[in-house]
């Protein structure tokens, strides 16, 4: 699914109402009847205050066609009208004359804030997605103000304050729940707005399905199971193909087990791990189904052999840093111009070593975490520039960088960002990264491209701890269970 900007929304509601023909005034109309029955959903119980803040922009209008809606289902309604302009939109003064026996509180600059009800719902339609300017003065010691009041906030469209598009400033509302339209904001996916929009969802409002316009950033969605290869009935191991995993070192065996497993759960055929030698007995242990490729030290990797037929190779959770590892991984570099699955250590290495960069066979896959992005690119000052950085560092080295996160980030080489919306705060832990890795090989193993195993890989690792958090929970939830409920993901 396309991710727009708020522009480019604007643009979608003007195509509508051009073409499809309707007013703008009943486009509206249609947003506020698919907020209003969200809310009665989320909260049937008419007991509870309403107040629904309003604006002078097509989100106040918003708010005032909703404050309508619910007090024809009897809800205890209180409108407060900011007037934090001269000027209203044509949209917000016809909704707001349509307002009958509601009470409503215009509040003017300066004016004394009022007091809210206890156990209220307060519902933000202050300022809109097109907001631009920082929110200070008066108007944002009123967003304190409501930031302070204990009910629970619901943000239409996007909370106010917060940029749509970039890093935001100023005084910004916290809500608990933020209902968007027809398509999710960038901001939604980035860690430094958690606080501000609290859990969302988006809702159709029949928006033209003729528009169409051009955008960077798409989320993955369920229909990546689209990219999924069907298997015939007189396929065999050889049909998935050979991955290879070089991993672990004395204390760490534990991510090449991890990694390895992945690797055939994710279906490849055939996997062979090279690990140190101190690990041969705990591989071949944990996991028979493995061949072993043993290094010649007792600890740590420090060179690798490629005498097998290996369709895919990843290379990095548990190795290490020391010198003859760094060694062996620009040894590896040289010898292959296979896509590999970069991770952890690997991109340690990378980070300290700047020269293996430019080895790096176009079209792998490097999967840091933010502190092993920042070794590598250097520190953003924020979410939105972290991200720019990522696409400009996927097209300009010909890679597919997946950053890891809430909604893990995968950037192109041609420059596009896809977000995934599977995963849940239970798969922060040890090994998850390990478990990521080895599903990347295992489909590179299969044939799919780079770009179809980054989609498939992240989606199907976050529905595999999704599935598994069901039954195991979010503080319990461990690797293994991710790597146990993997099937039931490609299911």
């Amino acid at each position: 699914m396309k991710i727009l900007s708020a522009e480019q929304i604007r643009q979608w509601d003007a195509y509508t109402i051009a073409n499809e023909p309707i007013a703008s005034i009943d486009l509206m109309e249609r947003a506020s009847r698919e907020f209003t029955l969200w809310i009665m959903q989320r909260f049937p119980q008419k007991a509870y205050p309403i107040y629904i803040v309003c604006g002078t922009g097509n989100n106040g209008g918003d708010g005032f066609a909703v404050a309508r809606l619910l007090q024809a289902f009897d809800y205890d309604i209180t409108v407060i009208y900011c007037l934090v302009s001269n000027v209203c939109s044509e949209d917000n003064q016809i909704n707001r004359q349509r307002l009958e026996n509601i009470p409503v509180i215009e509040l003017s600059e300066n004016a004394v804030f009022p007091v809210f009800k206890e156990n209220s719902i307060l519902i933000d339609a202050l300022f809109g997605a097109g907001l631009n300017r920082a929110i200070a003065g008066y108007w944002g010691e009123w967003i304190n103000y409501l930031n302070r009041q204990s009910g629970i906030k619901v943000a239409i469209d996007i909370p106010s304050g917060l940029f749509a598009d970039k890093s935001s400033e100023g005084n910004i509302l916290k809500a608990d729940f933020t209902v968007s339209f027809q398509k999710p904001k960038l901001a939604f996916f980035f860690a430094e707005n958690q606080d501000f929009i609290g859990e969302w969802e988006v809702l159709p409002i029949g928006l033209s399905p003729e528009f169409q316009v051009e955008t960077p950033f798409y989320t993955i969605d369920k229909s990546v199971r689209q990219i999924l290869k069907k298997r015939k009935k007189h396929d065999h191991k050889g049909t998935f193909g050979h991955g290879l995993m070089v991993a672990g070192s004395y204390g760490k065996m534990g991510a090449a087990i991890l990694a390895a497993k992945a690797v055939l759960r994710s279906g490849a055929g055939l996997v062979s791990a090279h690990i140190p030698a101190c690990g041969y007995d705990i591989m071949q242990t944990a996991f028979p189904e493995a061949m072993v490729q043993i290094d010649e030290n007792e600890h740590i990797i420090t060179e690798i052999e490629l005498n097998g037929n290996y369709k895919a190779i990843g290379i990095g959770p548990g190795m290490g840093t020391s010198a003859a590892t760094a060694k062996a991984l620009k040894q590896l570099l040289q010898q292959t111009n296979t896509p590999l699955v970069l991770d952890a250590d690997a991109l340690n290495i990378l980070a300290q070593q700047t020269d293996l960069q430019s080895n790096i066979p176009n079209g792998s896959i490097l999967t840091p975490h933010p502190k092993e992005f920042e070794r590598l690119f250097g520190r953003a000052r924020n979410d939105f520039e972290r991200n720019h950085l990522q696409r400009t560092k996927a097209k300009e080295w010909q890679i597919y960088l997946i950053l890891k996160g809430a909604y893990t980030a995968i950037a192109t080489p041609e420059g596009d960002c896809y977000f995934n919306t599977t995963g849940n705060p239970g798969m922060g832990t040890a090994g998850m990264g390990d478990v990521l890795t080895g599903v990347l090989v295992g489909l590179l193993a299969q044939g799919y491209t780079p770009l179809e195993a980054s989609l498939l890989g992240v989606y199907v690792h976050g529905l595999a701890g999704d599935l598994a958090v069901v039954t195991k929970s979010q503080e319990s939830l461990i690797a293994s269970d991710v790597l146990e409920y993997l099937g039931k993901a490609f299911q």
